[in-house]
């Protein structure tokens, strides 16, 4: 078996080890969060019974330079979703026809990155998030993608596909703070995010990613 595929497994296997273990949870999440989020989340907020459901994927895959990479989106400029713009993972709301909760996960990925839900091995989840700002609570995967990749954006909705990697968001460097112009002009006063490639990877995004990286030892 060639080197590449060796550690590609070893990877896989030791990733999905760590994901069934107990996980980081909020803690982690928290450390990616604004001073808004943390206040109105707080250590015991219990979602509304109301609050809808949306699942994402935080899609890895290996490319021919050996690195681990992962999967974001930037969203379209759309005035009635509450994250235009913004990046994000991969995801969107349940639907009656999905099933169990994994299936939205890989249903809204097919969409939006063009990858079909049988090249794609889930390998674990994190810990769920609520979003009070849309009253989403978000259920993340973890996945890795089995083919070659061949993105395409979704028309509409998704303005371009951004595959970082992995080590990008493990460097100091590019854990930074912004001050973030949100709704009717309100300003969020320095929320910490990731610097990808100049653009900002901010919210639950971010505090998806942070848990993540605790979780496997980054």
């Amino acid at each position: 078996m060639p080197d590449h595929m060796i550690h590609t497994e070893h990877f896989i296997e030791q990733l999905r080890e760590r994901l069934a273990m107990p996980l980081p949870g909020k803690a982690a999440q928290y450390k990616m969060a604004s001073r808004r989020r943390l206040e109105e989340l707080g250590p015991a907020l219990i979602p509304p019974a109301d609050a809808r459901v949306a699942c994402v994927l935080n899609l890895l895959h290996r490319q021919s330079d050996g690195q681990w990479r992962t999967v974001l989106i930037q969203r379209s400029d759309n005035p009635r979703d509450r994250h235009s713009g913004q990046v994000s993972f991969p995801g969107g709301r349940y639907e009656e026809h999905d099933g169990d909760l994994v299936n939205v996960a890989l249903r809204e990925a097919h969409e939006e990155v063009g990858v079909s839900p049988l090249e794609v091995q889930v390998l674990g989840r994190l810990t769920e998030l609520y979003i009070p700002v849309s009253n989403f609570v978000v259920h993340p995967f973890v996945g890795v993608l089995l083919g070659v990749p061949d993105f395409r954006p979704q028309p509409g909705e998704v303005e371009a596909i951004l595959t970082p990697e992995l080590s990008l968001f493990r460097q100091s460097e590019n854990k930074k703070t912004t001050d973030i112009r949100v709704g009717h002009g309100a300003v969020m006063k320095d929320v910490p995010y990731f610097d990808v490639g100049g653009r900002i990877v901010w919210g639950a995004t971010a505090m998806i990613m942070s848990e993540f990286l605790e979780a496997i030892g980054s």
